[in-house]
């Protein structure tokens, strides 16, 4: 897992993991109580981002971070913050677009509910994955990996070359590394996650970045309202919708 990518792929599932549980959940409460997609979405977004940010980043991730749990949200704040909207611009087209096509999929009792949001998930990752690629490459985000890997909680700084010794790779280790990276048979050294590190990232590429997650939920909730129908509800008639009352249209 040490590579940069398949750090970047972990993060990226993690963060599914929080943000498209809060979104299911969100969506199979609001289906109940009838609310219009328009309205939907954004309630599923709040609690998607809630779930992230409170339980996966902050709780979760706060001992691996070395923090308390208030430093470890304001610490998780901004990059959840992108993370969820660039999730959240593959998740929202995809959902209402599905669930235009067939109303089944609006409520949690039907498996087309299960299906729809399977892939709207789907959709989320890969959207999201060039912007949690760059959180962990600038230590704005932990990247996800292995302990034999990358030690407990930590990015890989550096390879080590490894003699081997009695069938064993041996490393000689800093006393300031943590004692997981210096378990023999491990091919690289680790530092404890630094979150801090991305106080290297100026504020002005922080606010560039934030914006382009911005502008790609503009262009997911655009996509939706083009190709799919924010004000239809759970119950509705598929006749009752637009373009579903035409003739010869049999349900």
């Amino acid at each position: 897992m040490a590579p940069l990518w398949k750090q970047a792929v972990g993060s990226t599932i993690h963060c599914a993991a929080g943000d498209a549980t809060g979104i299911i959940v969100a969506a199979a409460i609001t289906g109940y109580f009838g609310l219009s997609m328009g309205v939907d979405i954004w309630i599923e977004y709040a609690a998607g981002f809630a779930f992230g940010l409170f339980i996966f980043q902050a709780l979760f991730m706060k001992d691996m971070m070395g923090l308390s749990y208030g430093e470890a949200l304001r610490q998780s704040f901004l990059p959840e913050w992108m993370s969820m909207n660039a999730m959240m611009a593959g998740m929202l087209p995809t959902m209402v677009i599905l669930m235009s096509r067939d109303m089944r999929a609006m409520e949690a009792t039907s498996p087309w509910f299960w299906a729809a949001m399977s892939a709207a998930t789907l959709v989320g990752v890969v959207v999201s994955y060039p912007v949690n690629y760059w959180l962990v490459k600038n230590q704005l985000k932990h990247g996800m990996g292995t302990e034999r890997a990358l030690g407990k909680g930590g990015t890989a700084k550096e390879e080590v070359s490894l003699p081997a010794h009695d069938g064993h790779f041996m490393a000689s280790m800093s006393p300031a590394l943590p004692p997981a990276a210096a378990h023999a048979g491990h091919t690289r050294a680790a530092l404890p996650m630094d979150m801090a590190g991305g106080g290297r990232v100026s504020g002005l590429r922080k606010a560039v970045v934030t914006l382009l997650t911005l502008l790609m939920l503009a262009v997911g909730y655009w996509l939706a309202a083009r190709y799919g129908d924010l004000s239809m509800r759970p119950g509705t008639p598929m006749e009752a919708m637009p373009g579903m009352d035409m003739p010869g249209h049999q349900m």
